[in-house]
């Protein structure tokens, strides 16, 4: 009798064929491509802006237009990251208990709230901001920071509670039920058991909240456009003016703009990760 014994030597990985390395580096490349030159032109000097060719590196670097932004534009970043925060603990403080009766609840209309939930996404932000400004101009709130808050929190929550509802989801109902033996109420429940074990989602809702707000430039410009405080994506316009226009400081701006949003997506990318693709596959 031949008794056949698995080959224990071990078997190579499949090389890459270069030409997918080449095609990922030159699509990374072009992709890139717009924040390098967002960075080398914060560094060139005004007056070879409108060299021909163009300068491809800094030759003559400045740092000018950081200055300007060290100067100008402290408190437009300051309101920006207030709106943000703002706008992260509005969405939570909707999303999450909505999220958690729609999956472990299960009220009557779940599945025509949902419906509306997903429709609501689909909806412009042009078509919202209109909407927002009639109703803002009855009730006095116009050029104010809450206003921006709420107004941006109307497109994170719909996200929010889909994003939420899908993880909670997957939470067993043993561990609700548990709870329950041990006396813990509904409110209990979702507090100290849902809640802690819905950590990503609510990193993966808080990231996408804050970025919506701190990259806001509709709503900002059609809500807040003359208030004593404006978000950065209205500070870019002090350097904007009818007869010249600081390209530098404007690309400068941008950068220091785009500075949290990469850091809180690389420190943020594994709970982000997990939190998304939360509950797309059933056992």
């Amino acid at each position: 009798m031949t008794v056949l014994t698995p080959s224990l030597t071990p078997r190579r990985p499949r090389r890459r064929p270069w030409w997918k390395t080449a095609l990922g580096v030159l699509f990374t490349a072009l992709m890139l491509f717009p924040v390098y030159w967002i960075f080398n032109v914060s560094l060139t000097r005004t007056e070879d802006m409108r060299s021909d060719p163009p300068h491809w590196f800094p030759w003559d670097p400045t740092l000018e237009g950081y200055t300007n932004v060290v100067r100008d534009q402290l408190p437009a970043l300051t309101t920006s990251l207030g709106i943000g925060l703002g706008c992260v603990l509005l969405t939570l403080a909707i999303s999450a208990p909505a999220a958690f009766s729609l999956a472990k609840l299960r009220p009557r209309g779940a599945g025509t709230v949902n419906f509306l939930l997903l429709v609501a996404q689909m909806v412009p932000s042009v078509v919202m901001a209109v909407g927002f400004y009639a109703i803002y101009v009855r009730l006095g709130w116009l050029n104010s920071v809450w206003g921006l808050i709420i107004a941006d929190s109307t497109i994170a929550v719909p996200f929010g509670v889909m994003v939420l509802t899908a993880f909670m989801s997957g939470i067993p109902g043993e561990l609700m039920q548990a709870a329950k033996i041990d006396g813990a109420n509904t409110w209990r429940i979702f507090r100290s058991v849902i809640l802690p074990l819905s950590r990503n989602a609510v990193l993966t809702v808080s990231l996408f909240a804050f970025l919506w707000a701190w990259s806001d430039f509709i709503f900002a410009s059609t809500l807040d456009r003359n208030g004593d405080a404006i978000p950065i994506t209205l500070g870019i316009y002090a350097y904007i003016g009818n007869n010249t226009t600081e390209w530098n400081s404007i690309m400068a701006t941008a950068a220091v703009a785009s500075v949290p949003a990469a850091v809180l997506l690389v420190v943020a990318q594994r709970f982000v990760a997990g939190g998304v693709t939360a509950g797309a596959v059933k056992d």
